[in-house]
């Protein structure tokens, strides 16, 4: 990926130069934390097949293992968005990533299914900060019309991660056993702390943003929440708002399609094809790109719908109803006789859900004003972990008494399901000058 693809729904008049860019390198560099983030979870399910394998785990205990970090995971973006909307986003994801590197450094030293579970729900603590973090810098730092692309940008780097992931873990624990690939994974995220403490500072004390810059986002960014609006009144107001419940309905349908292709397709591959550790690492890697490109084409495609005069919510959920169509390719991958038209099948089925993903996690941003919007994502994320966690748990229980085959269906017909929410449900804002400010 380049500069030209990040500038996309500006127009060249508006564009700022040189130092004006600030918020295109502060979204990049949350692109690099989420590539962190998904190579220190991915560890472990990559190498998955080699460690059920040592301790002669059963799916059912993969299960556990995996549903462990969902349910600390989704616990975190509720409780962690809150944390980061009252201490801010510099401190808050600095403290995680350390958090979380630490942990997958220690997971290297597990050797039980308590230990390896203990130490995922603790890795989920820390991981769940991310996404929380990089919302409410999108909405801190980026107009309305930029949203959806920066936070294809940010959300790419799961896909890039993921892909990472799958073709170096595998080498490195080849060469120098599994538990040498936690600590390289782990050790990745001080290297991100450095570049995050240098690059990122709140708008209004940044060192190097200009005057031009600050004024086109706050030009394309709407009023905070009366200071009335908060405590236990936010939450009630929060509540009643059918937006809320439309955005947390429509991730709680659409994540677990990613859990369960993120965490099972190392092993679906190890089980059900036949992949060693080799192969895995030939193979794996290319349904992360996939949703990488998914992550841009639905970013850029309602980018440009806005542009063309569509309004911003019918730009967003157009892209979730088109989306649906490649997901359901998902459902013969696990029938088909050929391994490379099954992973074709897979990637098709990813470049929709990060298309649907995209205008999902732009959504709280477009419609709740800047104070809230780390919170709104947090309840969606909370919502979407707990389902995700079930969903793991049933696959392990699936495929011990059946097969694949149920899991892929499912994962397949779900996100119309979590479209249909959002049609009913999420509705234009009562002020056309921007986001509601939590109106029921």
């Amino acid at each position: 990926m380049n500069a030209e693809n990040v500038a996309v729904e500006v127009d060249a008049s508006q564009k700022p130069r040189g130092r004006g860019s600030v918020r295109w390198w502060i979204v990049w560099t949350l692109f690099l934390s989420t590539v962190t983030n998904y190579i220190s979870r991915q560890t472990f399910s990559v190498l998955a097949p080699l460690i059920t394998a040592q301790y002669h785990l059963t799916h059912t205990d993969l299960s556990k293992i995996l549903g462990a970090f969902q349910i600390s995971y989704a616990l975190t973006w509720l409780l962690g968005g809150i944390f980061l909307d009252a201490v801010g986003t510099r401190l808050g994801l600095a403290l995680a990533v350390v958090f979380w590197s630490v942990i997958n450094i220690l997971t290297g030293f597990a050797s039980s299914v308590f230990g390896f579970a203990a130490f995922r729900f603790l890795l989920g603590i820390g991981e769940g900060f991310n996404w929380p973090g990089a919302s409410k810098t999108v909405a801190e730092w980026f107009p309305s019309q930029e949203r959806s692309l920066a936070v294809a940008i940010f959300d790419s780097g799961s896909s890039v991660g993921g892909a990472v992931a799958a073709f170096v873990i595998p080498l490195i624990a080849l060469a120098f056993g599994w538990r040498s690939a936690f600590f390289f994974s782990g050790a990745l995220g001080f290297v991100w702390l450095a570049l995050w403490l240098r690059v990122y500072h709140p708008l209004d004390r940044h060192p190097r943003v200009t005057k031009d810059e600050v004024a086109l986002i706050r030009a394309g960014q709407d009023a905070p929440s009366t200071s009335a609006e908060r405590g236990v009144q936010r939450w009630l107001t929060l509540a009643r708002n059918r937006n809320v419940w439309g955005i947390v309905l429509g991730r709680a349908l659409t994540d677990p399609i990613w859990w369960f292709y993120v965490f099972w397709l190392p092993q679906y591959l190890s089980d059900a094809r036949g992949f060693s550790l080799q192969r895995i690492a030939l193979f794996a890697w290319i349904p992360f790109i996939a949703a990488d490109l998914g992550n841009f084409t639905g970013g850029w495609i309602s980018g440009y719908c806005i542009r063309r005069g569509v309004s911003v919510l019918r730009a967003r959920t157009w892209v979730c109803v088109v989306s649906c169509l490649p997901i359901l390719a998902g459902i013969p991958a696990a029938s088909v006789h050929s391994v490379y038209f099954a992973l074709g099948l897979i990637c098709f089925a990813l470049w929709g859900y990060a298309s649907w993903s995209t205008m999902g996690l732009t959504l709280p941003s477009d419609l709740f004003p800047q104070d809230v919007v780390a919170t709104v994502t947090g309840v969606s994320g909370l919502a979407a972990g707990l389902v995700g966690a079930a969903f793991t748990f049933a696959v392990g229980i699936l495929v011990d008494r059946f097969s694949y085959a149920p899991a892929f269906l499912v994962a397949g017909l779900m996100p119309i399901l979590a479209t249909a929410c959002l049609l009913l449900l999420v509705r234009a804002p009562a002020s056309a000058a921007g986001p509601i400010a939590l109106k029921s």
